[in-house]
């Protein structure tokens, strides 16, 4: 198999429809999908095991910002084109930058999903989130729309922000090949089939890292509880 059949893809959306609705944590919903996803479509499973393994080494985002660290500034703009920066942001109270993939990815959605459901224990402990996707306004748009998200979705066009943080990574032409029926091209203004690896950056008022998740493997996500916990935490270091 080299692509994705109409089937298959009806196959998928029913299995993300399910794992979207079980009881469980994050993680429990990311790995049924994954499961399901590879009892379906076996040969992107394996492609992704390949890729993971690649990059399970320096340059998996391994250099990324540490807790202690300063975190990058950044200015990008937003759903509605008005440009955000991190200063500006952390003058309402600690963040948690987040990194998604893009609104076509599942385990992104689910992610998503599951921030806006915990929209008001992030508001109770005085902490806000910001999302960044490497994908046009257009799409961005869509995500925000699609999932109530009460926080800003940033575009970071062909990933600038990403790799300075050493967060982006090239797909590989197997991957390209395997997800070629996604019109990744449209959904990032380029052909370049670069990628941010998705993590979470929990920065203090003071522009200081405090926690941090970064997994090559976009199928693992920071769990939210980690999250509201490492969010507190900055909260009352403020």
């Amino acid at each position: 198999m080299t692509s994705l059949s109409p089937t298959d893809a009806e196959q998928l959306r029913l299995a993300f429809q399910r794992c979207r609705d079980m009881d469980g944590t994050l993680n429990e919903q990311l790995r049924a999908y994954a499961d399901a996803s590879r009892a379906v479509f076996p040969a992107y499973g394996e492609a992704v095991d390949r890729l993971v393994e690649r990059l399970g080494g320096p340059g998996g985002g391994e250099t990324a910002p540490r807790p202690g660290d300063a975190m990058p500034p950044f200015m990008l703009p937003d759903e509605g084109g008005r440009l955000v920066t991190l200063p500006s942001l952390l003058e309402r109270g600690p963040l948690a930058v987040m990194f998604f993939r893009g609104h076509w990815c599942p385990y992104c959605r689910l992610n998503v999903r599951a921030v806006v459901q915990a929209r008001d224990r992030i508001k109770a402990v005085g902490a806000q989130i910001v999302a960044v996707m490497p994908e046009t306004q257009e799409y961005t748009t869509q995500i925000k729309a699609e999932s109530s998200a009460p926080f800003p979705i940033l575009t970071d066009l062909d990933n600038g922000y990403a790799l300075s943080l050493n967060l982006a990574i090239w797909l590989g032409a197997e991957i390209q090949g395997l997800l070629s029926y996604q019109d990744m091209a449209k959904f990032h203004g380029n052909d370049g089939w670069i990628l941010p690896i998705p993590a979470v950056f929990v920065v203090g008022r003071d522009g200081v890292v405090k926690a941090r998740f970064v997994d090559p493997d976009f199928r693992k996500r920071m769990e939210i509880d980690d999250l509201l916990a490492a969010l507190d935490s900055a909260s009352r270091d403020n």
